[in-house]
């Protein structure tokens, strides 16, 4: 048993994967130093990174009454304390950075220190055999436990809407922006002045949303359409400017379903986006009004969206963990077959 372990990382969005490298920690240990990376640092690499604070009160939280046995500290760069460390014995680190972890060995060497004993831990899988990453979490493809935010009934079925979830879908999913039916101006404009240097996917459902976004030069990144507003054929459609886009995609999605070709539609517009930040115009043979449940369950963490709320404006939301579970959840009270 070792006397002092340390461990490093940014240990965002605190998932399955943390877990087992910290339980591998304490059970080789007496006490273990946890530095997580600071918020400096953090934001270099993703701007959507919690802050120092929220992540290891997180860590702490599960720790719970282990408490004594470690300490959360800031990482400021790389190597932290670890090439100087004088009492501890071992450091834990995933395996794709054990080399990170010989170096501080050499380094520690060159001052006339011990080595650390190197425990490097294997990255827990998630349901695609893929490894369990706080960056796979932000891009929306899991949660914090390595499940898929979609439910598996879609890789065969149709969904069909129900009575119990067209009653939650009666209240705004997100900020309601109010603003006058007859010009949609003035809720457009509430919702682009709240989206600031946002770097992830503005998405844009209904028609006249995304007429608006374009009437004020500011495109969706992703914007579904389907010639209709308020289930009746809308003729100011025909000034959507298809040119703004870099894709064109059909799908058919008939009224009260969702279906394996519009899920299929969006992964691609979602994968257009994130690989070379290419828009997407997605015209919907039947109706978009359901997209939003799929929609936050496929978008990466921050993106925004954005539909009408007939005679009352626009509604806004910021696509994070708590919207992707709450669609999943609605999404799973459908009908499939």
């Amino acid at each position: 048993m070792h006397g002092i372990g340390l461990v490093g990382g940014t240990f965002d969005r605190f998932h399955s994967g943390h877990k087992e490298l910290i339980e591998s920690g304490l059970s080789e240990c007496e006490f273990l130093e946890i530095w997580i990376t600071g918020d400096e640092l953090a934001k270099l690499k993703d701007n959507r990174i919690h802050s120092w604070e929220q992540r290891s009160n997180e860590i702490l939280e599960y720790i719970g009454d282990r408490s004594s046995r470690v300490s959360t500290n800031i990482l400021r760069d790389w190597i932290g304390p670890a090439k100087e460390h004088q009492n501890a014995t071992a450091i834990f680190c995933s395996v794709e950075t054990v080399e990170n972890c010989i170096e501080i060995n050499r380094l520690r060497s060159e001052s006339g220190l011990k080595p650390l004993e190197i425990f490097p831990i294997e990255k827990t899988p998630s349901w695609d055999g893929q490894p369990i990453s706080s960056s796979r979490i932000r891009s929306g493809s899991i949660d914090r436990f390595g499940k898929p935010w979609i439910p598996e009934f879609f890789t065969t079925m149709d969904a069909y809407m129900t009575d119990e979830v067209e009653m939650a879908l009666k209240e705004p999913f997100g900020k309601l922006l109010t603003g006058p039916e007859e010009d949609t101006s003035v809720a457009i404009q509430k919702a682009i002045s709240q989206l600031g240097g946002v770097q992830a996917p503005l998405i844009g459902v209904g028609d006249v949303t995304v007429l608006g976004l374009e009437k004020e030069n500011f495109p969706a990144d992703i914007a579904l359409i389907d010639g209709q507003t308020k289930r009746e054929k809308w003729p100011q459609s025909n000034e959507i400017d298809h040119s703004l886009y870099d894709h064109f995609l059909e799908c058919h999605n008939p009224p009260g379903r969702i279906t394996r070709s519009l899920l299929e539609a969006l992964e691609l517009a979602l994968s257009k986006w994130k690989g070379n930040r290419e828009r997407t115009l997605v015209n919907v043979l039947g109706e978009e009004d359901l997209a939003p449940l799929i929609i936050h369950p496929l978008a990466p963490i921050g993106a925004i969206v954005l539909y009408g709320q007939p005679g009352k404006g626009l509604v806004l939301r910021i696509c994070d963990e708590e919207s992707k579970l709450t669609c999943r959840n609605l999404l799973g009270s459908l009908d499939f077959h």
